[in-house]
C-alpha cells in the first residue's frame, strides 16, 4: 500500500523565494470526491498523472499515482473536472536537509500560499524554516480537493 506522510503549513512571508531551487506549473482537477477517496488528474512539467488519495484528514494518507498520456489528461480535465481546476506554481526549497514544496495558488485560489514537507516517518525530526507559519495539516480547507469546491477567494 502506498502511503504519503505530509505536513502542511501556511507561509508567513516571502523569504523562501531567495532559496528556490526550481519550480513547476501545475494544473489539476478532481474527477470524484467524497467517500473513501478523491481521484485527481494532474499535469505538471509536461507530464500527467492520475492520483487516488484517501480522504482522511491528517499527516498520513493512502495515495496511489499512475502516469497518463498527456492528451488523455487534458481531455479528462476539460470534460470531467468537478468544481474549479486548481492552478498553481510549485516552488522547491531545501532547508536543513529537507525539501519543501511551496504552492502559490492562482485563479480563484490566488492569495493562498502553502508549504508542504514530505517525511519518511510520522515522527521524523525536521526544523521549520523562518518563513513557515501555522500548521494546517488537519484543516480540510487547505486540501486541494476542498479548494476545488470552495475557492480561497470565497472564504
Amino acid at each position: 500500500m502506498a502511503r504519503e506522510i505530509e505536513r502542511k503549513f501556511l507561509v508567513a512571508d516571502d523569504r523562501w523565494r531567495a532559496a528556490v531551487e526550481s519550480s513547476c506549473r501545475y494544473r489539476q482537477g478532481y474527477l470524484t470526491e467524497g467517500g473513501a477517496c478523491s481521484i485527481r488528474v494532474r499535469i505538471a512539467g509536461g507530464k500527467a498523472n492520475l492520483n487516488i488519495k484517501g480522504s482522511t484528514l491528517g499527516v498520513v494518507r493512502t495515495e496511489y499515482e499512475y502516469a497518463l498520456p498527456l492528451e488523455d489528461a487534458e481531455a479528462m480535465l476539460d470534460n470531467f473536472s468537478l468544481g474549479i481546476q486548481i492552478e498553481k506554481t510549485r516552488y522547491f526549497v531545501r532547508h536543513e536537509g529537507h525539501l519543501w514544496e511551496i504552492d502559490v495558488f492562482e485563479g480563484a485560489n490566488a492569495g493562498l500560499v502553502v508549504a508542504e514537507i514530505e517525511l519518511d516517518a510520522v515522527d521524523e525530526a525536521f526544523s521549520l524554516p523562518p518563513w513557515v507559519g501555522r500548521e494546517v495539516s488537519d484543516d480540510e480547507r487547505y486540501y486541494n480537493v476542498y479548494l476545488a469546491r470552495h475557492p480561497y477567494s470565497q472564504w
